[in-house]
């Protein structure tokens, strides 16, 4: 390779790494204005039940 496509790829990887660095937000969708908020440990189980629904048992 040469020095400029070893610049081009680290420029690539610098972009790459910086949108993934990005974390996605949590806010949930809310339907229903009457509806209290959502507890911490409801959201602790929502993010334990989504993992479950992504592996196979």
């Amino acid at each position: 390779m040469t020095k400029s496509d070893d610049k081009k790829l680290e420029a690539l990887a610098r972009k790459n790494a910086a949108k993934a660095a990005k974390p996605k937000p949590e806010k949930r969708r809310r339907y229903d204005d009457t509806l209290p908020p959502d507890r911490e440990e409801d959201l602790d189980a929502r993010g334990l039940f989504d993992e479950m629904k992504k592996r196979d048992f």
